[in-house]
């Protein structure tokens, strides 16, 4: 078990965005975490990555407890994720977006950035080549000297995966990355989903786009006003019936059947 979600409460004031969530995510496996609109799913992203403290409840990463560390400490770990919105540096390099991501791997001080020790040569070396690996990985190797603000919408979504990638995760938490994609670029993403599972690198991935949520994800769980309704394969839940009249709706169910 590479993350355990125990109890998982959180309060706005007077608004519970999360009653009791409980759930386990399998080394390697792809974990879908889906509902409505409004069901809670990116605070549960925010409360795992320790963006919002929970009101109760403790999250585990490889018997870790998150609960209560620096959102930059987590990622050390082995934690990583991205955004609904994108959160590029647009004026940048896409080769300089992913470096940066590599940030919490280096060894360098500023004084050996000062003087351009060996070292630090030979570290900015590694750290770029790395960088161009993950640019092939997600199919832009050949945009690196390009502004991140001047590639196409799905490229970008793209660009922050291997930022994150960039990181090193064990775990890497995608929110709604299909979001705003053509058909062509959400087959691309369930191609790049699947590369990162043959990484050995477990996914936890929040997704509307249900077609490819039933294809990609190993198992996954349902929230529907903050609650968690059902958890299972894609066919137990397409074949749940208390999630097709919250979620899926006969529409979709005719879809996916």
């Amino acid at each position: 078990m590479v993350l355990e979600v125990k109890g998982i409460t959180k309060h706005f004031g007077g608004i519970q965005a999360l009653t009791d969530v409980t759930f386990q995510v399998e080394k390697g496996e792809v974990f879908g975490l889906i509902g409505p609109n409004g069901a809670g799913k990116t605070t549960m992203f925010n409360v795992i990555t320790s963006m919002f403290p929970p009101t109760a409840g403790e999250v585990k990463f490889s018997n870790r407890t998150l609960t209560g560390m620096k959102p930059h400490d987590i990622t050390k770990t082995g934690v990583c994720r991205t955004f609904q919105n994108i959160r590029l540096f647009p004026e940048m390099t896409v080769l300089d977006n992913v470096t940066v991501g590599q940030h919490c791997r280096t060894k360098s001080g500023v004084w050996a950035g000062v003087f351009k020790t060996k070292a630090q040569k030979q570290e900015e070396e590694k750290i770029r080549l790395k960088a161009m690996e993950l640019l092939q990985l997600v199919g832009l190797d050949d945009y690196e000297d390009s502004f991140a603000e001047n590639l196409a919408y799905g490229q970008q979504r793209r660009l922050e995966i291997a930022r994150a990638l960039a990181s090193e995760p064990t775990l890497l938490l995608l929110d709604e990355p299909a979001a705003g994609m053509n058909e062509k670029e959400t087959n691309d993403l369930f191609e790049l989903i699947q590369k990162i599972k043959e990484l050995e690198i477990t996914v936890l991935l929040i997704e509307h786009d249900m077609p490819l949520v039933m294809k990609v994800c190993d198992r996954m769980a349902v929230l529907n006003f903050g609650k968690k309704i059902a958890e299972g394969t894609p066919e137990e839940i397409k074949n749940n019936q208390e999630v097709v009249e919250a979620y899926l709706g006969r529409e979709e169910e005719e879809e996916l059947a």
